[in-house]
């Protein structure tokens, strides 16, 4: 009788392919960025096996090649869709009391749109892969030779697509879709984040298009938008990819701010310190971040006094993100504080790691300090520390915080805690030592260099095989588990936004029905000393 009542087992084309479940879309976000993680990090590896030698071990063409790869890859198909189309497409609906997306096909379009995107950037790995850098400045994008170019720019319309109907779909699902008495000021501080994310992509995205649709015009097309000889300006094209690709920073790290606003309470055993500070604080940023961009063009031929007034941005910015981090810190402060795996990333591996991101960003948001060091390692070794130590960290945090919720079972612990102080350790030993090269002088995007500067790259390259072999442990670790893991209760770490209560995994619509909400998700714990297990749930005895 049982078994005649359950859903028919569906195909795992229809179970996955023709999916419109925002939870399946979300695991196949995640699955696809996972792959280009594995993909990306193999070209950092390259590029770090390069600079082992001062006079390099692959030809320059080639070392232009694997970096470009290497960050085109890590921003466009890893960091922005793990974040915004993974843990936003799987806990958003969740978060807010909703059954679904408020446009699944266009949810499913999105997806599919993501993954096409990243093979036609895998097919430059046939037919010649783009060698300008992930920014492509003009002119040498615009005369460097092959379909490299062609391809990035083509990869980039194509996520760019994906982004905007992802963007829309966010923002109407959030305004118009929240569970009966969830207002504002009671949604989960990463929805608060996912609602600016959307709407800086929906915002910033059309002028990274413009700028690429007028470079692909120039190569092939004759026009001369970006030739100074025929009266064009280079600058605009900088003007144009910075105004997308400086809020797109943001839209790297915002969710990852609410990611961490999530984990820290629950295993402080506290309600989280400052809400309307650290979600209001999230609007500042989303605001600010689109008055800050020409700090990447100190050097590119801007007046010193027009770089006044984006210095002076530069630097009001961190002023909420500094609110966050008080907060956060404010949240730890007398917690009855449990150092689980997620905790370890999200407290001491991001927080730890971003406060360096910031002090090196506000030193070259500086026009004096910027010249000198713009071109050097010392802005490599910031931007890592806002990516990798920052979103990189945060999404290894995510993904050991919410596995027990997607699949049911509880990955390694031991493995776990392996996995992050190689990626702790690895963090530092591989960034930390590019600031002293870039003091030094050593300029990026270099395939040799001076011998005085082989130590510390030495250095640098032994800590990032150091974090490929912690990401080989967190890919097995997760991958195992999530079929052999230990099977856990519903509510394995006692949090309480809405995704705790119902089932792990959840039901395919989530609410039988829906929640009425009377208060925010961050109320203080009866007993903070009091941990839930992790054990299975008891199996119910036959009737």
């Amino acid at each position: 009788m049982e078994a005649a009542l359950q859903p028919p087992r569906r195909s795992f084309v229809r179970e996955w392919i023709f999916t419109v479940d925002h939870k399946k879309i979300g695991i196949m976000y995640g699955v696809t960025a996972l792959f280009f993680f594995l993909l990306g990090g193999l070209f950092a590896l390259l590029v770090r096996t390069d600079l082992l030698s001062p006079k390099g071990i692959f030809a320059a063409q080639n070392y232009n090649e694997f970096f470009t790869m290497h960050a085109t890859i890590m921003i466009f198909a890893v960091i922005i869709p793990l974040l915004t189309g993974a843990f936003g497409n799987y806990l958003v609906p969740l978060h807010i009391g909703a059954r679904d997306m408020a446009f699944p096909r266009m949810n499913a379009l999105s997806y599919w749109l993501y993954l096409l995107s990243g093979i036609v950037l895998l097919l430059s790995m046939v037919f010649g892969m783009p060698d300008a850098g992930w920014t492509s400045y003009p002119p040498y994008s615009v005369q460097s030779q092959g379909p490299g170019i062609d391809l990035w720019v083509t990869a980039l319309h194509i996520a760019g697509l994906s982004s905007i109907l992802g963007s829309i779909n966010f923002i109407v699902t959030i305004h118009k879709m929240r569970a009966p008495g969830m207002t504002y000021n009671r949604m989960s501080l990463f929805t608060w984040s996912m609602l600016v994310t959307a709407y800086m992509q929906l915002f910033g995205t059309p002028a990274l298009a413009g700028a690429i649709t007028t470079l692909i015009s120039d190569r092939h097309f004759g026009t001369v938008f970006y030739n100074s000889s025929a009266g064009g300006d280079p600058m605009l094209y900088q003007h144009l990819f910075w105004f997308y690709s400086h809020p797109a920073v943001y839209i790297m790290i915002l969710p990852a701010f609410g990611i961490v606003s999530e984990i820290l309470p629950v295993f402080a055993r506290k309600p989280i310190f400052g809400y309307h500070a650290i979600a209001y604080s999230s609007i500042a940023i989303g605001f600010l971040g689109f008055f800050v961009w020409a700090h990447h063009m100190f050097v590119a031929g801007m007046a010193m006094s027009t770089g006044i007034p984006f210095m002076i941005s530069s630097m009001i910015i961190a002023v909420p993100t500094s609110v966050k981090i008080f907060n956060w810190l404010a949240t730890l402060w007398r917690g009855s504080v449990e150092y689980t795996v997620p905790m370890l990333f999200a407290s001491l591996g991001f927080i730890g790691s971003f406060i360096i991101g910031g002090f090196s960003g506000v030193i070259v948001a500086a026009v004096p300090l910027d010249m000198q060091l713009h071109d050097t390692y010392f802005i490599v070794a910031h931007i890592h520390y806002v990516l990798f130590g920052g979103s990189v960290m945060v999404i290894m945090a995510g993904l050991h915080f919410w596995f027990p919720k997607v699949t049911g079972r509880m990955y390694n612990t031991k493995l776990g805690y392996l996995s992050f102080w190689l990626y702790f350790i690895g963090t530092q030993v591989t960034f930390f030592p590019m600031h002293f090269l870039g003091l030094a002088g050593m300029p990026r995007r270099i395939a040799s260099y001076p011998s005085m500067f082989q130590f510390w790259n030495d250095v640098s390259s032994i800590g990032a095989y150091i974090l490929g072999f912690g990401t080989l442990v967190i890919v097995s670790n997760l991958l195992y588990s999530a079929k052999r893991g230990q099977k856990v209760a519903a509510n394995p770490w006692g949090a309480q936004t809405l995704e705790w209560t119902i089932s792990s995994p959840p039901p395919e619509y989530n609410f039988d029905d829906l929640p009425v909400v009377s208060s925010n998700p961050y109320q203080p714990y009866p007993d903070p000393n009091l941990r839930p297990t992790t054990n299975p749930s008891p199996t119910p005895s036959p009737v």
